[in-house]
Parts: C-alpha cells; sequence; structure tokens
C-alpha cells in the first residue's frame, strides 16, 4: 500500500518549526484540528512515535486497533490512527514516503543485548528517550509504565511469507514526510531512534524537522 500525497501547507506559515536533533527525544501538545509534518531531512531515519489523548493519556495509540480498523499493517495517506478506545486521534493527511511501520516496536538496553551482542546493552535506545521525555515532562502525567508498542514513521519492517519481521533498508529519502491532523487533543511522543545496529537508520542516525500549523480548512 503507497499512497502518495503531497502537502500543500507552507513551511514559513507553521507555528512550530523544530529540528529534533539524532537519537533525541521530542514531545509536543497538538489540538485537535492542528496538522503535524514529521520531514526526514537526510533520508532512512527510524521517527519512533507514540500519541496520547491530552486529556486522559490512559487513552493512547493502539497499533492493535489501527491495523483491525483498517485491514493493513502498514500506514499511509487516509490512515487514522485509532486509540485503545477506539477513538480516532489522527488521520494521514499527505505522505511523501508511502509506508510506515506498525510492528517493530522499540529499540530498548535489553533488545540491543538479546539481537546484538553484550556490550551493546549500554547504546542509547528509543526505550530510554521516551522515559526520559517524560520524566522532564511531568505535566504530562505518565511514566514508563505508559511507553506503548509506538508508530515507526519511515522505518522499512517487511514482513516474510513465515510471519517474521525483517529489518530493512529505508524507502525514504531526504526530505519526504509525512502529515497527520489531529482529531482531538494530543499528546505527540518521539524518539528520533539512535539505534546503529540494524539499517533501519542507514548505520547512521540523522535529524528530524518537526512542523505544526494551526488548524486547516478541511478539503
Amino acid at each position: 500500500m503507497q499512497s502518495l500525497v503531497a502537502s500543500k501547507l507552507d513551511p514559513a506559515e507553521a507555528a512550530v518549526d523544530e529540528v529534533c536533533a539524532a537519537g533525541e527525544p521530542w514531545s509536543r501538545r497538538i489540538a485537535k484540528g492542528q496538522v503535524f509534518r514529521i520531514l526526514d531531512l537526510e533520508g532512512n531515519q527510524a521517527v519512533d512515535t507514540l500519541f496520547y489523548n491530552a486529556h486522559d493519556p490512559q487513552e493512547r495509540y493502539s497499533a492493535v486497533d489501527t491495523i483491525r480498523r483498517q485491514c493493513n499493517l502498514y500506514l499511509t495517506t487516509g490512515t487514522q490512527l485509532i486509540s485503545n478506545d477506539g477513538n480516532p486521534m489522527l488521520t494521514i493527511v499527505a505522505d511523501t514516503c508511502g509506508r510506515h511501520d506498525t510492528l517493530g516496536g522499540a529499540c530498548a538496553t535489553e533488545s540491543n543485548t538479546v539481537r546484538y551482542a553484550l556490550d551493546k546493552r549500554f547504546m542509547h535506545a528509543c526505550r530510554d528517550n521516551f522515559c526520559s521525555e517524560l520524566a522532564h515532562h511531568p505535566e504530562y502525567g505518565m511514566s514508563k509504565r505508559d511507553v506503548a508498542p509506538n508508530i515507526n514513521f519511515f522505518m522499512n519492517v517487511p514482513v516474510t511469507p513465515q510471519g517474521k519481521l525483517t529489518f530493512e533498508d529505508g524507502i525514504s529519502a531526504p526530505g519526504k514526510y509525512v502529515e497527520l491532523r489531529a482529531e482531538m487533543d494530543v499528546i505527540c511522543l518521539i524518539s528520533n531512534c539512535p539505534q546503529l545496529n540494524n539499517p533501519c537508520n542507514a548505520f547512521n542516525p540523522t535529524p528530524i524537522r518537526l512542523l505544526i500549523w494551526d488548524e486547516q480548512p478541511r478539503g
């Protein structure tokens, strides 16, 4: 499934325009109706992302409900991200990459150890990023217990005929982006993946650009 749709929004008119450095976390409250763009600046960068209801963080993005609602493992233009309460949280309204992963999850020190080597345990990992960002924002009312299965924007995780997952070179490129419209007030939590042990970042983590526009007319 690939549905390539370019955005008509002008970055010069964005209310928020920030760069998240390679391997670092980022978070922001996004209001209902606002449009949020994640832009892959240098190409082949995995962006681990979680969304929560800003008023009740116990309601959060659900990979299971999103996959079941759309009957597809991958995300692209037109996909609605569904919460664990069955509500639409965001809709992908533009996508120049074409496919995003729902299954690969976030790297962790433990998984780095199991998959790669004992000496990889102390490498930076996405789960650490998530936990650190939540710890620095007590106003969110969340902790490491709230880190759930995430989306991996731009990440290429094919499913083999035997039902196994493989981590392959990305299908993104410099300047590719995905854009989402918030269907409720949400908190967005990102780990700009620091993984160096598989090709999800082309073995070279790079920065991303994050933009938010105020509510746009639907059409």
